[in-house]
């Protein structure tokens, strides 16, 4: 068969898989695909151009085959470790069947590559887009798209940028470096549960999924020696859940996150992380032994995989794992930074949500969403309106809502981030902001709004530190450009306004995104 009509013939293949897992037919689509690889790494020379393609892919959870998307055929993605002041392009190439945009988040890339819909068209399927990024900043950093997050991304597009900095002692030394996706998604039938073509589902608290995985995996195994030091380059890749991410019985350093180094290395039990924050954790393994990854709640203990440590004890390759290093210049850096303390915000933000219950009802009795399936996944706490009308915790944890969640949709239910000096909300408000400016704002998690809840608030081309929250002084700072703010939080940022453009802020839990849950920035 002549190679172009071959290549055809799998491209209508993959329209139409993909097609049939948004009606939820994934049983017969399953084995048309081929079968996802192993995530690998890349490196990316000054001046290089790299091809990253989006498809859909069969890969296994739990014993099942399923259908997924993957860039270049794996889940996650493939790293991409470049150095830093390094420009490369990537040249993306849409093979779903779904328009869709390559968002690189966290990277400080010129205006018009940032993959977002102030920026840019759709990259329609079978379209080629080249994102040409300048890695300013060293650290760990990601790629997803910006269509359809809901979807998309939890469905297997995420993928991790590895900066390499430019010091060679930035980092302490470590034995190995690895990338951990953590994420979720919601399984019915030993299948991923279907989503609706029309809208963002699970809109009040987001889908949160009940196979929790690591890299794309529901069991992930790491291998190391005794006496082992391993960095990990973790990323919050879920649409909606926090994970406090642990590795028991192993000593953990808390020595980056964001974008970049804190200003004082910590010693921690674990690590908590909204959708899209990322830490860097240097982890050293003592003895012999199965130390397990895992993800814990105040009334549950998730295991993710487990690091297997076997072997001969390996010795030091340097300073001892028990000295905490300080970064004189990020401190110098950053003390400047709290004279912002005392300073009135130039910007206030209040998160708030309303939602059409009469219209979420009808939903769920009329059966006014076919294909989709009706929930089923109740973890308890008062069913349907207990949630919303209980008493506000700090973190959702579990979707504990039932029905009321499945069948809230991001045209019945309106997340807001309201401007407080305006009273616009959402894409009605534009900042107008000046390049070289240092902005506080201030960001008000309202807890008396109809179903509050945590927001990680992420802002997009530039970085921000964390002042303080609830009026407690943060003194441990790291670059950010993601915060998760608890439910009642007051958070004060300042935000670097270095890149100049058209900026999007929004919370990146998908669905509440997708619910209006965004502002634009602009930077001249």
């Amino acid at each position: 068969m002549h190679k172009k009509t071959l290549f055809f013939i799998l491209a209508l293949v993959g329209v139409f898989v993909v097609f049939s897992v948004l009606s939820g037919g994934q049983k017969s689509s399953v084995s048309l695909l081929p079968e996802a690889v192993e995530t690998g790494e890349v490196r990316l020379k000054n001046g290089d151009i790299y091809e990253l393609v989006a498809s859909a892919v069969t890969e296994e959870l739990g014993g099942k085959k399923v259908t997924m998307l993957a860039y270049n055929g794996s889940v996650p993605g493939p790293t991409i470790r470049v150095g830093e002041g390094d420009t490369v392009t990537i040249r993306f190439v849409n093979k779903t069947d779904m328009p869709t945009l390559l968002h690189s988040h966290g990277v400080r890339m010129a205006n018009e590559f940032d993959g977002t819909h102030i920026v840019q068209p759709d990259v329609l399927p079978s379209e080629t887009f080249d994102y040409v990024l300048t890695f300013t900043d060293p650290g760990v950093f990601w790629y997803h798209p910006h269509v359809r997050e809901d979807l998309q991304q939890n469905m297997g597009l995420y993928g991790n940028f590895l900066v390499t900095p430019k010091d060679g002692t930035y980092w302490s030394p470590a034995d190995h470096e690895e990338t951990l996706f953590l994420s979720d998604v919601l399984m019915e039938d030993g299948h991923i549960a279907p989503y609706s073509k029309k809208y963002s589902t699970h809109a009040l608290m987001g889908r949160f999924g009940n196979t929790l995985l690591v890299n794309g995996k529901t069991s992930y195994t790491i291998k190391a020696e005794p006496g082992e030091v391993h960095r990990l380059f973790v990323t919050n890749a879920a649409t909606v859940r926090p994970f406090d991410f642990r590795i028991a019985g192993a000593r953990m350093k808390l020595v980056g996150g964001d974008n970049g180094r804190y200003e004082k290395e910590t010693f921690v039990e674990s690590v908590l992380l909204g959708p899209s924050e990322r830490a860097v954790i240097d982890v050293h393994f003592s003895a012999a032994g199965s130390y397990p990854l895992e993800h814990r709640t105040p009334t549950k203990v998730y295991t993710l995989g487990e690091v297997s440590v076997a072997g001969d004890p390996v010795p030091p390759i340097g300073p001892s794992f028990d000295e905490l290093r300080t970064s004189v210049q990020l401190e110098k850096e950053f003390d400047k930074l709290r004279a912002y303390l005392v300073k009135p915000p130039e910007k206030v933000l209040r998160l708030l949500v309303t939602f059409d219950m009469a219209k979420v009802m009808g939903l769920m009795t009329g059966g006014g969403m076919s294909g989709m399936s009706s929930g089923g996944h109740d973890h308890g706490g008062g069913g349907a309106m207990g949630g919303m009308m209980g008493t506000p915790v700090p973190i959702e944890w579990e979707d504990d809502m039932g029905d009321m969640n499945t069948y809230s949709t991001s045209e019945t239910v309106r997340w807001i981030m309201r401007d407080e000096a305006t009273g616009k909300e959402n894409t009605d408000v534009i900042w107008k902001l000046k390049l070289g400016d240092l902005v506080k704002v201030r960001i008000v998690n309202d807890p008396t709004s109809m179903h509050p809840m945590q927001h990680p608030i992420h802002f997009h081309g530039n970085r921000f530190v964390v002042l303080a929250v609830n009026d407690v002084l943060n003194d441990n700072m790291v670059w950010k450009d993601t915060a998760m703010l608890k439910t009642g939080d007051t958070m004060d940022i300042l935000l670097e306004a270095s890149n100049p453009g058209k900026w999007l802020a929004h919370c990146h839990i998908a669905e509440h995104m997708h619910s209006g849950m965004m502002i634009e920035y602009d930077i001249e």
